[in-house]
């Protein structure tokens, strides 16, 4: 199945080396999982995080959840072996952190030939995320705004006023090539109307979903992310409208008030199809 093709609202963290979550994250309703190899995986237990990672995707029991690996970077110790085990383990991608060149994704791509997921979290990958999106064998992108902000010496603001044109500029570059691209964390997963905010500011600026680190912070995602049921009645009340027009030679309708085009029924179409895929994804 087509990676794009299914829904990415909530996108949970979990580390590689911690069975009990690890066990856990089959019953959340989360629609895609990290399973991070990197940050959250002490030096010391890098080798056994791999096992116990692999015998957790073998075991399987995570449904339709997109499954996505999170390796060390292949300039470290541990990066070059994390993709031959990643290579050979039950999941769906694998993810590379801080890339900043199409060259790294090439690399990778010589180790493994899963679908690629890029971290984005660094200035010079920000500045070539045009061609970092254009990587023939990327399907997604994941914005790291904590590690964002501190190479931008960054204050936070509830608006992420200085986060924008990074923001803005891996989503120009994932919407040409056709990738998903989730949005960054917030870190205060007890403050439940911050977190709304972050979120409805991503979704109106085009992200698939956001990146989550604790499970308390997944129905507000989900929430946010997913087609309101106005938003659903709208669209196929669109496509009715258009349909209608088309029988009757016109190429364009109106819909309380408002013109109807092509554009506008292909926007209808992607709102039913993302309310049918979360949909599936619930049974």
């Amino acid at each position: 199945m087509d990676l794009t093709m299914r829904p990415y609202r909530s996108v949970l963290y979990i580390p590689g080396s911690k069975e009990r979550a690890l066990d856990k994250a089959r019953s959340l309703a989360v629609d895609a999982i990290i399973f991070d190899l990197e940050d959250a995986v002490s030096p010391g237990e890098k080798a056994a995080a791999r096992a116990t990672l692999a015998q957790a995707l073998a075991q399987g029991g995570y449904g339709k959840r997109t499954r996505i690996v999170r390796i060390n970077g292949l300039e470290t110790q541990w990066g070059r072996e994390d993709a031959a085990a990643a290579n050979d383990m039950d999941c769906d991608a694998v993810l590379l952190p801080k890339v900043e060149s199409p060259e790294q994704l090439d690399a990778l791509a010589k180790l493994t030939d899963k679908p690629l997921w890029a971290m984005m979290e660094t200035p010079r990958g920000i500045l070539n995320a045009a061609a970092i999106g254009a990587h023939a064998q990327l399907s997604g992108m994941v914005m790291g705004t904590n590690d964002l902000a501190k190479e931008l010496n960054a204050r936070f603001r509830p608006d992420r006023l200085a986060m924008q044109s990074a923001l803005g500029m891996c989503l120009l570059a994932a919407k040409a090539t056709g990738c998903v691209i989730v949005d960054g964390v917030y870190n205060a997963f007890k403050d439940d109307d911050g977190l709304k905010l972050e979120c409805d500011q991503g979704r109106d600026m085009g992200f698939d979903g956001k990146t989550l680190i604790h499970p308390a912070q997944v129905a507000v995602t989900n929430a946010a992310f997913a087609p309101t049921e106005a938003e659903v009645e709208l669209a196929r009340r669109q496509i009715e409208a258009f349909e209608e027009a088309e029988k009757q030679g016109q190429g364009v309708a109106v819909v309380d008030g408002k013109i109807v085009e092509n554009l506008h029924v292909a926007t209808a179409q992607s709102v039913l199809a993302k309310a049918e895929a979360i949909a599936a994804m619930a049974e």
